[in-house]
Protein backbone atom coordinates (compact mmCIF):
# COMPACT_ATOMS: atom_id res chain seq x y z
CA UNK A 1 0.00 0.00 0.00
CA UNK A 2 1.34 3.57 -0.90
CA UNK A 3 2.11 6.48 1.47
CA UNK A 4 -0.92 8.01 -0.44
CA UNK A 5 -3.25 4.85 0.13
CA UNK A 6 -2.31 4.66 3.49
CA UNK A 7 -3.19 8.54 3.94
CA UNK A 8 -6.39 8.32 2.20
CA UNK A 9 -7.33 5.16 4.85
CA UNK A 10 -6.35 6.90 7.80
CA UNK A 11 -8.42 10.01 6.92
CA UNK A 12 -11.62 8.54 5.99
CA UNK A 13 -11.13 6.36 9.37
CA UNK A 14 -10.85 10.17 11.28
CA UNK A 15 -13.97 10.97 9.23
CA UNK A 16 -16.12 7.96 10.21
CA UNK A 17 -14.92 8.89 13.46
CA UNK A 18 -15.77 12.26 13.93
CA UNK A 19 -19.31 11.69 11.44
CA UNK A 20 -23.31 11.98 12.14
CA UNK A 21 -25.77 9.18 11.08
CA UNK A 22 -28.86 9.36 10.15
CA UNK A 23 -31.33 11.35 7.33
CA UNK A 24 -34.65 11.57 7.46
CA UNK A 25 -37.54 13.47 5.63
CA UNK A 26 -41.34 13.61 5.52
CA UNK A 27 -42.65 11.90 3.13
CA UNK A 28 -46.33 12.37 1.32
CA UNK A 29 -47.99 9.37 0.27
CA UNK A 30 -50.73 10.32 -2.75
CA UNK A 31 -53.87 8.54 -3.64
CA UNK A 32 -52.21 6.49 -6.72
CA UNK A 33 -50.30 5.02 -3.94
CA UNK A 34 -47.20 6.82 -4.94
CA UNK A 35 -44.65 8.25 -2.02
CA UNK A 36 -42.99 11.80 -2.76
CA UNK A 37 -41.54 13.69 -0.33
CA UNK A 38 -43.16 17.20 1.27
CA UNK A 39 -40.74 19.64 0.75
CA UNK A 40 -39.76 22.14 2.82
CA UNK A 41 -39.65 25.43 2.36
CA UNK A 42 -37.19 28.82 3.93
CA UNK A 43 -38.60 32.41 4.47
CA UNK A 44 -37.34 34.88 2.05
CA UNK A 45 -36.21 36.78 4.69
CA UNK A 46 -33.56 34.77 5.73
CA UNK A 47 -31.76 33.95 3.03
CA UNK A 48 -28.88 36.64 2.00
CA UNK A 49 -27.36 37.97 -1.51
CA UNK A 50 -24.75 35.21 -2.15
CA UNK A 51 -22.63 38.09 -4.09
CA UNK A 52 -21.97 39.56 -0.91
CA UNK A 53 -20.28 36.28 0.09
CA UNK A 54 -17.08 35.38 0.15
CA UNK A 55 -15.43 31.93 1.18
CA UNK A 56 -11.92 31.59 2.21
CA UNK A 57 -9.95 28.51 4.04
CA UNK A 58 -11.68 26.07 5.44
CA UNK A 59 -11.38 24.90 8.94
CA UNK A 60 -13.46 21.38 9.05
CA UNK A 61 -15.63 18.84 7.60
CA UNK A 62 -17.83 16.31 8.64
CA UNK A 63 -20.24 14.07 7.31
CA UNK A 64 -22.95 16.54 5.89
CA UNK A 65 -20.74 19.17 4.22
CA UNK A 66 -17.43 21.64 4.80
CA UNK A 67 -17.35 24.34 6.94
CA UNK A 68 -14.92 27.57 5.88
CA UNK A 69 -13.84 30.73 7.42
CA UNK A 70 -14.82 33.99 4.85
CA UNK A 71 -16.41 36.97 4.70
CA UNK A 72 -20.53 38.33 4.49
CA UNK A 73 -20.69 42.23 3.84
CA UNK A 74 -17.74 43.50 6.51
CA UNK A 75 -17.92 40.89 8.75
CA UNK A 76 -15.57 37.29 9.15
CA UNK A 77 -18.07 34.71 9.37
CA UNK A 78 -18.17 30.73 9.46
CA UNK A 79 -19.67 29.33 6.05
CA UNK A 80 -21.03 25.79 5.83
CA UNK A 81 -21.45 24.60 2.37
CA UNK A 82 -23.95 21.42 2.79
CA UNK A 83 -23.37 18.20 0.23
CA UNK A 84 -26.39 18.35 -2.54
CA UNK A 85 -26.44 15.24 -3.33
CA UNK A 86 -26.03 12.45 -6.12
CA UNK A 87 -29.55 10.85 -6.99
CA UNK A 88 -33.02 13.16 -6.95
CA UNK A 89 -33.88 11.42 -3.67
CA UNK A 90 -30.63 12.16 -2.05
CA UNK A 91 -31.19 16.19 -3.43
CA UNK A 92 -34.66 16.29 -2.03
CA UNK A 93 -33.92 14.79 1.14
CA UNK A 94 -30.53 17.00 1.62
CA UNK A 95 -32.49 20.20 0.90
CA UNK A 96 -35.19 19.38 3.34
CA UNK A 97 -32.57 18.75 6.00
CA UNK A 98 -30.62 22.74 5.03
CA UNK A 99 -34.61 24.17 5.10
CA UNK A 100 -35.05 22.58 8.40
CA UNK A 101 -31.40 24.00 9.97
CA UNK A 102 -31.72 26.83 8.43
CA UNK A 103 -35.28 27.41 10.11
CA UNK A 104 -34.53 26.39 13.52
CA UNK A 105 -31.55 27.84 13.92
CA UNK A 106 -33.36 31.07 12.35
CA UNK A 107 -35.95 30.75 15.61
CA UNK A 108 -33.42 30.44 18.49
CA UNK A 109 -31.34 32.73 19.89
CA UNK A 110 -29.55 32.44 23.20
CA UNK A 111 -25.40 33.29 24.00
CA UNK A 112 -24.71 29.98 24.17
CA UNK A 113 -25.77 29.18 20.87
CA UNK A 114 -23.80 30.13 17.74
CA UNK A 115 -25.35 33.58 15.91
CA UNK A 116 -27.33 32.57 12.68
CA UNK A 117 -26.82 34.86 10.45
CA UNK A 118 -28.01 34.25 6.92
CA UNK A 119 -28.40 31.18 4.22
CA UNK A 120 -28.22 30.97 0.62
CA UNK A 121 -29.90 28.61 -1.81
CA UNK A 122 -28.51 28.65 -4.85
CA UNK A 123 -25.82 27.83 -6.19
CA UNK A 124 -24.51 26.24 -3.43
CA UNK A 125 -26.78 25.59 0.38
CA UNK A 126 -24.82 27.52 2.19
CA UNK A 127 -25.56 28.83 6.25
CA UNK A 128 -23.96 31.60 7.52
CA UNK A 129 -23.26 31.77 11.06
CA UNK A 130 -20.82 33.83 13.55
CA UNK A 131 -17.24 33.24 13.56
CA UNK A 132 -15.67 31.75 16.49
CA UNK A 133 -12.07 31.90 16.77
CA UNK A 134 -11.17 29.29 19.05
CA UNK A 135 -11.24 25.51 18.96
CA UNK A 136 -13.90 23.04 19.20
CA UNK A 137 -14.23 21.71 22.36
CA UNK A 138 -12.92 18.26 21.21
CA UNK A 139 -9.53 20.04 19.74
CA UNK A 140 -9.15 21.60 22.80
CA UNK A 141 -9.12 18.81 24.68
CA UNK A 142 -7.13 17.18 22.59
CA UNK A 143 -4.21 20.23 23.11
CA UNK A 144 -4.32 19.48 26.76
CA UNK A 145 -3.90 16.02 26.85
CA UNK A 146 -2.95 14.43 29.75
CA UNK A 147 -3.90 16.92 31.85
CA UNK A 148 -7.70 17.45 32.68
CA UNK A 149 -9.66 20.87 32.79
CA UNK A 150 -9.82 22.95 35.85
CA UNK A 151 -12.65 21.55 38.31
CA UNK A 152 -14.25 24.98 37.96
CA UNK A 153 -13.46 25.20 34.32
CA UNK A 154 -15.05 21.91 33.87
CA UNK A 155 -18.53 22.61 35.65
CA UNK A 156 -18.36 26.39 33.68
CA UNK A 157 -18.72 24.62 30.67
CA UNK A 158 -21.21 22.05 31.32
CA UNK A 159 -23.38 25.01 32.43
CA UNK A 160 -22.84 26.65 29.19
CA UNK A 161 -23.70 23.02 27.67
CA UNK A 162 -26.74 22.82 29.70
CA UNK A 163 -28.22 26.32 29.57
CA UNK A 164 -27.81 25.71 25.46
CA UNK A 165 -29.63 22.95 25.70
CA UNK A 166 -32.80 23.91 28.17
CA UNK A 167 -33.07 26.82 25.40
CA UNK A 168 -33.46 24.58 23.06
CA UNK A 169 -35.74 22.13 24.47
CA UNK A 170 -37.82 25.05 25.81
CA UNK A 171 -38.39 25.89 22.37
CA UNK A 172 -39.41 21.79 21.20
CA UNK A 173 -36.14 21.29 19.69
CA UNK A 174 -34.17 18.17 20.28
CA UNK A 175 -30.64 18.59 18.84
CA UNK A 176 -29.70 14.68 18.61
CA UNK A 177 -26.15 15.44 17.90
CA UNK A 178 -24.69 16.13 20.88
CA UNK A 179 -20.58 16.31 20.75
CA UNK A 180 -18.18 17.91 21.56
CA UNK A 181 -17.33 18.55 18.10
CA UNK A 182 -20.24 20.30 17.76
CA UNK A 183 -19.30 22.93 20.75
CA UNK A 184 -17.20 25.60 20.06
CA UNK A 185 -15.32 27.57 22.25
CA UNK A 186 -14.87 31.50 22.61
CA UNK A 187 -11.77 33.74 21.99
CA UNK A 188 -11.18 33.67 25.21
CA UNK A 189 -11.59 30.21 25.98
CA UNK A 190 -14.00 31.00 28.94
CA UNK A 191 -17.26 29.72 27.36
CA UNK A 192 -18.64 27.43 24.77
CA UNK A 193 -21.56 27.67 21.95
CA UNK A 194 -23.35 24.95 20.34
CA UNK A 195 -23.11 24.71 16.77
CA UNK A 196 -24.09 22.35 14.04
CA UNK A 197 -28.35 21.95 13.84
CA UNK A 198 -28.01 19.75 10.98
CA UNK A 199 -29.88 16.53 12.69
CA UNK A 200 -31.97 19.03 15.50
CA UNK A 201 -35.90 18.24 14.93
CA UNK A 202 -38.81 19.84 16.40
CA UNK A 203 -40.05 18.03 18.74
CA UNK A 204 -43.37 15.66 18.63
CA UNK A 205 -45.28 13.48 20.54
CA UNK A 206 -46.83 11.09 18.26
CA UNK A 207 -44.65 11.44 15.40
CA UNK A 208 -42.10 8.58 14.65
CA UNK A 209 -38.51 9.89 14.13
CA UNK A 210 -35.62 8.67 12.59
CA UNK A 211 -33.58 5.65 14.33
CA UNK A 212 -29.40 5.63 14.31
CA UNK A 213 -29.79 9.41 14.62
CA UNK A 214 -26.53 11.50 16.03
CA UNK A 215 -22.42 9.68 17.01
CA UNK A 216 -22.34 6.37 18.26
CA UNK A 217 -20.40 7.34 21.26
CA UNK A 218 -22.60 9.91 22.34
CA UNK A 219 -25.90 8.09 21.17
CA UNK A 220 -28.68 7.39 23.09
CA UNK A 221 -29.62 3.80 23.77
CA UNK A 222 -33.26 4.19 22.95
CA UNK A 223 -32.14 5.10 19.14
CA UNK A 224 -30.70 2.12 18.34
CA UNK A 225 -33.20 -0.64 17.04
CA UNK A 226 -33.49 -3.42 19.05
CA UNK A 227 -33.02 -5.97 16.36
CA UNK A 228 -30.20 -4.66 14.31
CA UNK A 229 -28.31 -1.77 13.74
CA UNK A 230 -30.31 -0.39 10.99
CA UNK A 231 -30.84 2.69 9.85
CA UNK A 232 -33.65 4.74 8.64
CA UNK A 233 -35.85 2.44 11.23
CA UNK A 234 -38.63 4.89 12.53
CA UNK A 235 -39.32 5.18 16.63
CA UNK A 236 -40.66 7.25 18.92
CA UNK A 237 -38.50 8.95 21.54
CA UNK A 238 -38.27 12.05 22.93
CA UNK A 239 -35.63 14.96 23.79
CA UNK A 240 -34.13 12.63 27.01
CA UNK A 241 -31.55 11.56 24.37
CA UNK A 242 -29.92 14.84 24.31
CA UNK A 243 -29.50 14.05 28.41
CA UNK A 244 -27.70 11.23 27.33
CA UNK A 245 -25.50 13.02 25.42
CA UNK A 246 -25.05 15.38 27.77
CA UNK A 247 -23.82 12.79 30.67
CA UNK A 248 -20.98 11.37 28.30
CA UNK A 249 -19.80 14.84 27.18
CA UNK A 250 -19.83 15.51 31.10
CA UNK A 251 -18.04 12.68 32.02
CA UNK A 252 -14.91 13.72 29.14
CA UNK A 253 -14.98 17.20 30.77
CA UNK A 254 -14.17 15.52 33.59
CA UNK A 255 -11.73 12.89 32.72
CA UNK A 256 -10.19 14.38 29.04
CA UNK A 257 -10.29 10.97 27.65
CA UNK A 258 -12.46 9.28 24.37
CA UNK A 259 -15.52 7.30 25.77
CA UNK A 260 -15.56 4.01 25.37
CA UNK A 261 -11.99 3.99 24.68
CA UNK A 262 -10.28 0.91 22.39
CA UNK A 263 -14.06 0.05 21.15
CA UNK A 264 -15.12 1.09 17.44
CA UNK A 265 -17.80 3.02 16.58
CA UNK A 266 -19.95 -0.04 16.47
CA UNK A 267 -18.69 -1.85 19.44
CA UNK A 268 -19.24 1.19 21.62
CA UNK A 269 -23.26 1.25 20.31
CA UNK A 270 -23.58 -2.56 20.79
CA UNK A 271 -22.03 -1.88 24.21
CA UNK A 272 -24.21 0.92 25.33
CA UNK A 273 -27.50 -0.24 24.07
CA UNK A 274 -27.30 -4.14 24.60
CA UNK A 275 -25.26 -4.57 27.00
CA UNK A 276 -26.04 -1.02 29.21
CA UNK A 277 -22.51 -0.18 29.59
CA UNK A 278 -21.28 2.73 30.31
CA UNK A 279 -17.51 4.94 30.68
CA UNK A 280 -15.78 4.38 33.58
CA UNK A 281 -16.17 7.04 36.74
CA UNK A 282 -12.88 7.87 37.95
CA UNK A 283 -12.38 6.80 41.39
CA UNK A 284 -12.02 10.08 43.01
CA UNK A 285 -14.72 11.53 41.02
CA UNK A 286 -17.37 13.67 43.71
CA UNK A 287 -20.30 11.37 44.98
CA UNK A 288 -22.34 14.63 43.52
CA UNK A 289 -21.28 14.95 39.92
CA UNK A 290 -21.54 10.87 39.93
CA UNK A 291 -24.84 10.83 41.02
CA UNK A 292 -25.51 14.27 37.69
CA UNK A 293 -23.32 12.06 35.18
CA UNK A 294 -25.35 8.34 36.10
CA UNK A 295 -28.63 10.16 36.19
CA UNK A 296 -28.69 11.10 32.59
CA UNK A 297 -26.89 8.14 30.84
CA UNK A 298 -29.65 5.77 32.96
CA UNK A 299 -31.10 3.49 30.43
CA UNK A 300 -34.83 4.66 31.07
CA UNK A 301 -35.43 8.00 29.72
CA UNK A 302 -37.80 8.68 31.30
CA UNK A 303 -36.00 8.41 34.79
CA UNK A 304 -33.03 11.52 33.52
CA UNK A 305 -33.18 14.41 34.70
CA UNK A 306 -34.46 17.55 32.87
CA UNK A 307 -31.60 20.51 31.27
CA UNK A 308 -33.26 23.02 34.68
CA UNK A 309 -32.90 20.78 36.84
CA UNK A 310 -29.04 19.33 35.53
CA UNK A 311 -28.39 23.47 35.77
CA UNK A 312 -29.54 23.40 39.16
CA UNK A 313 -27.64 20.85 40.25
CA UNK A 314 -24.26 22.26 38.72
CA UNK A 315 -25.09 25.33 40.32
CA UNK A 316 -25.38 23.22 43.69
CA UNK A 317 -22.06 21.88 43.36
CA UNK A 318 -20.40 25.10 41.43
CA UNK A 319 -21.46 26.75 44.94
CA UNK A 320 -19.53 24.24 47.22
CA UNK A 321 -16.08 24.71 45.00
CA UNK A 322 -16.02 28.65 45.94
CA UNK A 323 -13.46 29.59 48.91
CA UNK A 324 -14.95 30.69 51.72
CA UNK A 325 -14.50 33.95 52.77
CA UNK A 326 -11.61 34.74 55.71
CA UNK A 327 -13.98 36.19 57.60
CA UNK A 328 -16.25 33.27 57.91
CA UNK A 329 -15.55 30.32 60.26
CA UNK A 330 -13.59 27.55 59.68
CA UNK A 331 -16.01 24.90 59.91
CA UNK A 332 -17.42 24.34 56.67
CA UNK A 333 -20.45 26.30 56.74
CA UNK A 334 -22.20 28.42 54.01
CA UNK A 335 -24.71 31.65 54.23
CA UNK A 336 -28.01 31.05 52.54
CA UNK A 337 -29.59 33.34 50.79
CA UNK A 338 -32.21 34.46 53.86
CA UNK A 339 -28.95 34.75 55.93
CA UNK A 340 -28.87 31.70 57.57
CA UNK A 341 -25.77 29.45 57.92
CA UNK A 342 -25.95 25.72 57.14
CA UNK A 343 -24.12 22.96 57.81
CA UNK A 344 -22.69 21.73 54.76
CA UNK A 345 -23.12 18.24 55.85
CA UNK A 346 -26.59 18.69 56.52
CA UNK A 347 -27.26 20.26 52.95
CA UNK A 348 -25.40 17.55 51.02
CA UNK A 349 -27.64 15.11 53.00
CA UNK A 350 -30.73 17.10 51.16
CA UNK A 351 -29.01 18.34 47.96
CA UNK A 352 -30.56 15.89 45.24
CA UNK A 353 -33.88 14.89 47.70
CA UNK A 354 -36.35 16.51 45.24
CA UNK A 355 -34.79 14.64 41.92
CA UNK A 356 -34.09 10.88 43.82
CA UNK A 357 -37.58 12.10 44.93
CA UNK A 358 -38.99 12.62 41.55
CA UNK A 359 -37.02 9.33 40.40
CA UNK A 360 -38.56 7.02 43.12
CA UNK A 361 -41.88 8.53 42.19
CA UNK A 362 -41.27 7.18 38.56
CA UNK A 363 -40.54 4.23 39.67
CA UNK A 364 -43.89 3.83 41.85
CA UNK A 365 -45.82 4.61 39.17
CA UNK A 366 -43.94 2.14 36.78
Amino acid sequence: MSCRERSKGKREKQEYENSSVGLESKSVKHNNGSIEEEQLTIDENLLIDPKLLFIGTKIGEGAHGRVYEGRYRDRIVAIKVLHRGGTLEERVSLENRFAREVNMMSRVHHENLVKFIGACKDPLMVIVTEMLPGLSLRKYLITIRPNQLELYVAINFALDIARAMDWLHANGIIHRDLKPDNLLLTENQKSVKLADFGLAREESVTEMMTAETGTYRWMAPELYSTVTLRQGEKKHYNNKVDVYSFGIVLWELLTNRMPFEGMSNLQAAYAAAFKQERPNLPEDISPDLAFIIQSCWVEDPNMRPSFSQIIRLLHEFLFTLKQPSPSLPLEPEAITSNGTITDFSTRNKAKFSFIRHLFSSKRTKS
